[in-house]
C-alpha cells in the first residue's frame, strides 16, 4: 500500500497541511459557539467552508481536511438530526472539500494533486466540554470503537484519500481508532495527540507511548501532534523520532490557550507570531508534515512554502 504522503516528499521533502477551520470561520463572520462548532455551517452556511478549503489550496496546502471533525451522529442527535441527516451533513463535508479542490486545480493546477483528509475527531469533541484536551472519558475502548466505526465508514465511502484522526487525548481512544482501521482494509489515515506539555499528551500518558502503540500498524502512516503549544512540539517530535520510522506530522495552535466554558481563547503568554520561524524549527527536528491548528489561517500556511 503506497503511502500517500510520498509523492509530496519525493517532490519537495515535505507536506503542507492546512490550517484551522473553525476560527477562520469565526474570524470570517460565523458564530461557532455552539456544540457543533464548525460542523454547525454544514447547514447554515457551507459555501462559507468551502471558501476556506479554496483559499488553504491557493495557499500552497497539499491536504485539506473535512469539516466533519465536531460531526458525529451522537452529536448531531442532541442536536436534533436524524441518523440520516447526520450521514447527509457528514458527506456535504467531503463534497464540500473536493469541490473546493476542482476549483482550485483550474486556476493553480499542481503537479502533485492535493489529498483531501476526512477529519475524525475525538469522543470528546461530542461532549462539547473540552475533554478531548483531558482526555479523562471514563468510556471503554469498546465504547470508543462504537462511537468512531459508523462516522468513520461514511467519510471512507466518500472517496476521502485518507483519514485525519486528530486531537487524540488518551491511549484508550488511539487503541479504539487503530482497532477499528483494521477494520477497513486500504484505509491509510494519520493519527494526531493533543498535549499537555512537551512530553505527555493530554490524559497525562507519556507521548512515548502513544507513538510505540501506533509504530506497527501500517493503517496509520503518520504519528504527530495538533492543538497543540508551539513551545512543546520540538521536544515532542523528537520524541516521535526516536519511537517510530513514521513520518513525524504537527499542526499546532498559535498558542493561545481555550477555555472550554466560555469557548474563547485566551492570549497567550508567549510570542508566536511569525509561524515560519517555528515551522523552521519543527522541519529541522524531523517533522516532514506541517501545518496548523486552531487560530492559524492562509497567511500562516502560506508561509510553509519557505521551508524548502
Amino acid at each position: 500500500m503506497k503511502n500517500k504522503f510520498e509523492p509530496f516528499i519525493n517532490e519537495k521533502g515535505f507536506v503542507i497541511l492546512d490550517g484551522a477551520m473553525a476560527t477562520e470561520l469565526e474570524s470570517r463572520g460565523a458564530h461557532l459557539n455552539h456544540a457543533l462548532w464548525s460542523a454547525k455551517l454544514l447547514t447554515e452556511d457551507p459555501e462559507l467552508i468551502k471558501q476556506v478549503h479554496y483559499d488553504y489550496l491557493l495557499a500552497g496546502a497539499d491536504v485539506i481536511t473535512t469539516a466533519s471533525y465536531q460531526a458525529s451522529f451522537e452529536g448531531f442527535a442532541k442536536n436534533g438530526y436524524s441518523t440520516e441527516q447526520a450521514v447527509e451533513l457528514m458527506e456535504l463535508s467531503s463534497k464540500l472539500a473536493f469541490e473546493a479542490l476542482d476549483e482550485a486545480m483550474k486556476v493553480m493546477p499542481r503537479k502533485v494533486k492535493p489529498l483531501i483528509a476526512g477529519s475524525v475527531g475525538p469522543y470528546g469533541a461530542s461532549l462539547a466540554d473540552g475533554s478531548e484536551y483531558r482526555g479523562n472519558y471514563g468510556v471503554s475502548i469498546e465504547f470508543l470503537k462504537s462511537f468512531h466505526r459508523q462516522r468513520m465508514k461514511v467519510l471512507i465511502e466518500t472517496g476521502v484519500d485518507l483519514l485525519a484522526c486528530e486531537t487524540i487525548p488518551c491511549l484508550d481512544e488511539a487503541i479504539a481508532l487503530k482497532e477499528v482501521l483494521a477494520e477497513f482494509p486500504g484505509t491509510q489515515a494519520w493519527i494526531s495527540f493533543s498535549c499537555k506539555d512537551d512530553r505527555h499528551i493530554s490524559s497525562g500518558e507519556d507521548f512515548a507511548d502513544a507513538v510505540k502503540l501506533l509504530d506497527q500498524t501500517d493503517h496509520v502512516i503518520a504519528i504527530g501532534i495538533n492543538c497543540t503549544a508551539p513551545q512543546y512540539i520540538e521536544s515532542l517530535i523528537k520524541i516521535g523520532k526516536a519511537n517510530t520510522s513514521k513520518a513525524i506530522l504537527v499542526y499546532p495552535n498559535k498558542g493561545e490557550v481555550y477555555d472550554a466554558v466560555d469557548k474563547i481563547w485566551l492570549p497567550s503568554i508567549t510570542n508566536h507570531a511569525h509561524f515560519i520561524d517555528d515551522a523552521k524549527v519543527w522541519y529541522a527536528a524531523g517533522s516532514t508534515i506541517i501545518g496548523g491548528c486552531c487560530r492559524t489561517t492562509p497567511a500562516d500556511i502560506s508561509q510553509l512554502k519557505q521551508l524548502s
